[in-house]
């Protein structure tokens, strides 16, 4: 029975795979300990050195981030404005004509022209007018001013639009400004 005991106990030393455990290798001397601290201590400096060049790159990152950041929002409406210059040059032409005495009904026409022109500028930079005339009331689009009398069947429709509304690839970039007809039961 004393030998089963001791049987287990070298079981219950051995490791997982059947084998026993061997102590580690120690080092046969004083010279090789330091040896292994100079060789961590010198890898323990690599790995600051190294930390610390690239703390130094993230920190030169995030100043060249905000640096484009801030470029971005500088430049952001170029081609926008680039757009608009023609605009702004018929607008010119038109104004010396004005001067002129000449025909009234071309100048009109040149505004509406220059009219066009900006719309198409804001169509192509993702602003789009908002229809409200005869459409229901509503005031995630629409903003009443005042209230007109009208039809039972016009209820809460715009009855005119004092300043279009425009979206901005459809989110709302400002509301129209209008009338809205309500019945009133005499």
């Amino acid at each position: 029975m004393v030998e089963d005991l001791s049987e287990d106990r070298e079981q219950m030393e051995e490791p997982q795979g059947g084998k026993k455990r061997e102590d580690a290798p120690r080092p046969a001397s004083k010279k090789e300990l330091i040896a292994r601290l100079d060789e961590a201590e010198k890898e323990a400096s690599e790995n600051y050195e190294r930390y610390l060049r690239a703390a130094a790159e993230l920190e030169n990152y995030k100043k060249r981030a905000a640096r484009d950041r801030q470029d971005f929002m500088k430049y952001a409406n170029e081609n926008l404005l680039r757009d608009i210059l023609p605009t702004v040059d018929s607008m010119e032409r038109a104004l010396e004509q004005a001067t002129e005495p000449g025909d009234f009904e071309a100048f009109v026409d040149g505004l509406r022209l220059i009219r066009d022109t900006v719309i198409s500028v804001l169509g192509k930079h993702g602003a789009t007018k908002i229809d409200a005339v005869g459409k229901e009331f509503d005031p995630n689009f629409h903003e009443a001013l005042m209230q007109v009398e009208g039809d039972k069947e016009r209820d809460n429709t715009v009855a005119e639009e004092f300043e279009t509304g425009y979206l901005l690839n459809g989110r709302l970039l400002r509301p129209s400004k209008v009338s809205i007809s309500k019945h009133i039961d005499k």
